[in-house]
């Protein structure tokens, strides 16, 4: 396929096919894991005292901000209690949290970000507006689409607490050697964007879950 065929298949499958890709696989997959969805919903409930989601402002396409929702994994207003960035060993996760952040079952709820338009299935994890400002530059390109709830930076840093546990300063260590290279995985991404990319980290993010 040439060049210029393969431009013009990317710019429709940008613009509209990725749309319709989210909201026919949100549809299917929200039914397929229902039963999943109910029973973390009610232990969440039983297992701790609060909100059953956890709401917070994340920054969109064209650092449009908007509400991400999640699975609430942590103690009540655990952001006014300790730092930005979260650890395998911060003491403010719950015992449920740690499981469902584990397995990102703590995500799914993002699913109903997707169908509202501020999210896809695969794109650039959504930084809260503090980092974004500290990389606005790179960001430019990075918010040129819509923020995802996996690709292929998530895959790579699946296991990211575990990562962060060695640094005593974590946020320092987030932005100065994690978010750097999770940038360059989300710009690559970006001049990679295709249906069969996007349907390819979707798997690979089942298989690694």
């Amino acid at each position: 396929m040439s060049s210029k065929k393969l431009r013009k298949y990317y710019i429709v499958y940008k613009s509209f096919g990725k749309r319709v890709f989210d909201i026919v696989a949100t549809a299917i997959g929200g039914l397929i894991l229902l039963p999943i969805i109910i029973i973390i919903s009610i232990w969440i409930k039983l297992s701790s005292k609060g909100p059953l989601f956890y709401v917070q402002t994340r920054v969109g396409k064209d650092f449009q901000p908007f509400k991400l929702y999640k699975f609430r994994s942590m103690i009540v207003n655990a952001d006014k209690v300790g730092p930005s960035v979260t650890s395998g060993d911060d003491p403010r996760i719950t015992k449920v949290g740690k499981i469902i952040r584990r397995t990102k079952i703590d995500e799914l709820p993002q699913l109903l970000n997707v169908l509202k338009g501020d999210m896809s299935l695969v794109g650039p994890r959504p930084e809260v507006q503090k980092f974004v400002d500290i990389k606005k530059e790179d960001y430019k390109k990075v918010l040129s689409v819509k923020p995802g709830i996996t690709d292929n930076a998530a895959i790579e840093y699946r296991d990211e607490e575990k990562i962060m546990n060695q640094y005593e300063d974590k946020e320092t260590a987030y932005i100065d050697i994690v978010l750097p290279e999770k940038i360059k995985l989300y710009n690559q991404y970006i001049d990679n964007i295709s249906f069969l990319n996007d349907f390819k980290l979707i798997l690979k993010t089942l298989h690694v879950i």
